[in-house]
């Protein structure tokens, strides 16, 4: 069916003899409120009255007089033989020409906008201003008389027919704001019924669209003479009949047009109609059409024009998730549509679904666009629960991972009993844990995921699972859960199981005694947490100190029969170099039978034992390196005088060994500045040459030689300095000073009563008390 704009009613028709056909024929009508007033051949006027009922009958021969004292009228009148325009003042019992406006050709059509006049003459058309009498030409026109056009649009605009068979709108001030309209070449008649435009031929009336100039609606007509605007619509008349075209209501018109899939026109009538007759409903009728001009795009696969329409319109995302088979399962039983779907063209989606897989891909993954734009919005909070689960299902199907893992893990409303079903189906475990956890339920999820860690399900969308549970873990508010899989974290890794306790946010950590008695039987857990604690958290309690140390021991231990397991023995050495916290004789005791020389002589080092540990060193573990070595990290803090105490120790040790010669005489050239030559020399068996001991007494010489000299020359600085201060005091008790009875100190603001004083470098005077943190140049005395 086309569309119509207007529908025809015949409301008139006279019947008169042959003989009086042309007598009596219809020549013009005029129309206000109900009453119609006809014009005829004849110079006769008949007045009907129209039915206020929506057929519009008339009802003929009826005819009321009534008088009428109160008001007068305007009234404007175009003479061709004396080419003028007059304007009348009509009242009740007076007739008056108030104004003659000249014209230079006969006058043909006219229309009238307040006081502006829109002429159209035998071969041009013309605005004339009625108040100053001036005229303004238009453009030219080769019309016959007939089809010459003027008609008012109102707002100050006319519409003539011009050359070219265009449609012209000019405004009351001689511009165009509109385009030219084309229409036919034997227009006979033009009239506005906004947004229209219609036109009269001879056999036809032809509607169009001010909005966008295409023609909406054609209608027969024999014979028509001419029309006439009124409120809800047009008059057309022939000779022996009257018509009245009705405007269909902009309601109807919208609807009809989207139902032909002219969605942009429909839009564009509804923007229009709106800014000149505003409808009640505008706001959700606009919604409506623009969903429904959305829905025609979305058949015809314009999935970007869908989506920014659906947007536009507010659509439910529930209509469009009820378009699709596999998922109204996800929407509650009592939603209605708001659409009726049965009409839109295109390929059914339920088509598509059975036979062409390809495209109905297409259409899912428009509709996890739409639902992830839409999603969060205040369209969105009604719904929210459909919404994701249409989201997760779709992601599910269309292998979307990262999109799936970003909607569980985040706060969502899910429906576990339809979720967990479709999530189990296709594999997705790790996404399953997620939604658990989402949900409330942390063991449901970690099982989840030690399910996935210990293969009983296959997942590959995550690559670390046994991690991803540790975090979780170590982020998890719910000390029995922790509790829970900590066994089996830590028997699966105890180096990654540890961080459940070492990575926990600082306000949330577990009792230190509690976790100890879940690490008892994980050592290497222990250490760590052990490290942790001691490094990380700075605790200066003993036991922790203490139970890291033996700890360290023990797997320095078991590292020299198992030589695959990290070494331990330098965290052992630094602990009990650094740490002031740890029990000393409880370490030593285990340390002191095994073959941990060097952390023996550090124990024996730290309860003061030096010379037992240089012992130890020397005849245990046999290294001379390892002697030297602690000599230098004993004696860091306490100066030198100290080390060279412990060399002459060692040196001492070495001396009374069996075969001294070599270590002592390398300790000796090794540290030349760590002795005191002559205590050195004492100590020299004499059975030594001077030769053996030359390079250490020539570097011991050089280094007492260099050491004199220094001293020599920090004196001669400091002499140089002392002479830089008594020049400038020279200087300065060259100096006169005046000092009145009444002078004040520039710190204290006291007066200068005593006879001593202080002058700084700028000659400000001072007490001599009030000199501190002050630069003086000079004291004295009066």
């Amino acid at each position: 069916m086309a569309f119509k704009a207007f529908t025809k009613t015949q409301i008139y028709e006279k019947h008169e003899a042959p003989k009086e056909k042309d007598k009596l024929g219809i020549q013009c009508l005029e129309c206000f409120d109900r009453n119609l007033y006809i014009g005829s051949k004849n110079a006769t006027v008949q007045h009907l009255i129209l039915q206020n009922s929506t057929s519009r009958d008339l009802s003929p021969g009826q005819s009321k007089t009534r008088e009428a004292r109160a008001g007068c009228v305007q009234l404007v009148t175009s003479s061709s033989r004396r080419r003028v325009i007059r304007i009348h003042v009509v009242a009740v019992d007076s007739w008056e020409v108030l104004k003659e406006v000249p014209l230079q050709q006969d006058p043909v059509a006219l229309a009238v906008d307040g006081t502006c006049l829109c002429v159209g003459t035998c071969d041009r058309y013309l605005l004339c201003d009625v108040e100053t009498g001036s005229s303004e030409e238009l453009f030219p026109h080769k019309h016959n008389r007939q089809r010459v056009v003027v008609t008012s649009v109102g707002r100050g605009e006319f519409l003539l027919n011009g050359p070219e068979s265009l449609g012209m709108f000019v405004m009351k001030t001689g511009i165009c704001q509109r385009p030219p309209l084309q229409w036919p070449q034997e227009v006979l008649a033009a009239t506005v019924c906004f947004p229209y435009i219609l036109t009269l031929q001879p056999q036809l009336l032809s509607v169009y669209s001010m909005l966008d100039q295409r023609c909406k609606q054609s209608v027969s007509l024999h014979g028509g003479k001419g029309l006439l605007s009124t409120s809800d619509g047009v008059l057309v008349f022939t000779e022996r009949e009257i018509f009245s075209l009705s405007l269909v209501p902009f309601e109807e018109q919208i609807q009809a047009l989207v139902g032909h899939e002219r969605v942009e026109e429909a839009l564009l009538l509804l923007d229009g109609v709106q800014s000149r007759r505003p409808l009640d409903s505008y706001k959700e009728l606009q919604k409506a059409v623009t969903c429904l001009a959305g829905f025609v795009h979305f058949y015809q696969e314009g999935f970007s024009e869908a989506r920014e329409l659906f947007i536009a319109g507010d659509l439910d995302p529930r209509e469009l998730i009820l378009l699709y088979p596999d998922m109204r399962s996800c929407l509650s039983n009592d939603f209605q549509s708001q659409f009726d779907q049965g009409t839109q063209k295109g390929r059914a989606l339920q088509v598509l679904w059975r036979e062409d897989t390809n495209m109905f891909h297409h259409y899912l993954h428009f509709l996890a666009d739409f639902l992830q734009a839409v999603r969060g919005t205040e369209r969105d909070s009604a719904c929210s629960a459909e919404v994701d689960c249409a989201l997760l299902r779709l992601y599910v199907v269309l292998g979307d991972t990262g999109n799936l893992q970003q909607l569980v893990t985040s706060p969502n409303e899910c429906k576990l009993d339809h979720c967990v079903p479709a999530l189990e189906k296709n594999n997705r475990y790790f996404a399953l844990g997620s939604l658990y956890q989402s949900q409330g339920r942390q063991t449901d999820a970690i099982k989840a995921w030690v399910n996935i860690a210990e293969g009983a399900h296959q997942d590959d969308s995550c690559s670390d699972v046994y991690g991803h549970i540790v975090r979780t873990l170590s982020q998890l508010d719910d000390r029995d859960i922790v509790r829970k899989f900590a066994d089996w974290t830590l028997q699966n890794n105890q180096e990654k199981g540890v961080q459940i306790f070492t990575n926990r946010p600082p306000d949330d950590r577990l009792e230190t005694q509690d976790v100890f008695v879940l690490l008892e039987k994980y050592p290497l857990a222990s250490v760590l947490y052990l490290e942790f604690l001691i490094h990380d958290l700075s605790s200066e309690e003993e036991r922790h100190h203490s139970r890291l140390a033996l700890a360290y021991v023990a797997q320095t231990l078991r590292e020299e029969e198992e030589a695959d397991l990290r070494s331990t023995r330098g965290k052992l050495q630094h602990l009990l170099w650094e740490s002031k916290f740890y029990d000393v004789s409880t370490v030593y005791d285990r340390v002191k039978s095994t073959t941990l020389h060097v952390e023996t002589a550090i124990l024996l080092g730290r309860s003061g034992e030096h010379s037992r540990a240089l012992q130890v060193l020397v005849h245990q573990e046999r290294d001379p390196q390892a002697a030297e070595a602690y000599c230098c990290r004993a004696a860091q803090g306490h100066g030198a005088p100290f080390r060279q105490a412990l060399l002459l120790t060692l040196l001492q040790i070495y001396l009374s060994s069996e075969d001294p010669t070599g270590t002592a005489v390398d300790l000796l050239n090794d540290n030349p500045r760590g002795f005191a030559a002559e205590e050195v020399v004492q100590l020299l068996p004499d059975s030594w040459s001077v030769q053996l001991v030359s390079q250490f007494l020539v570097g011991s010489v050089r280094a007492t030689l260099h050491q004199s000299r220094m001293v020599k020359l920090q004196k001669a600085l400091a002499r140089v300095e002392l002479m830089r201060h008594k020049v400038t005091w020279m200087q300065a008790s060259k100096a006169m000073f005046r000092l009145d009875k009444e002078q004040k100190c520039k710190v204290c603001q006291r007066v200068l009563a005593e006879p001593h004083f202080a002058c700084d470098l700028h000659g400000q005077l001072m007490h001599v008390g009030c000199t501190i943190n002050q630069s003086v140049a000079c004291s004295c005395t009066l």
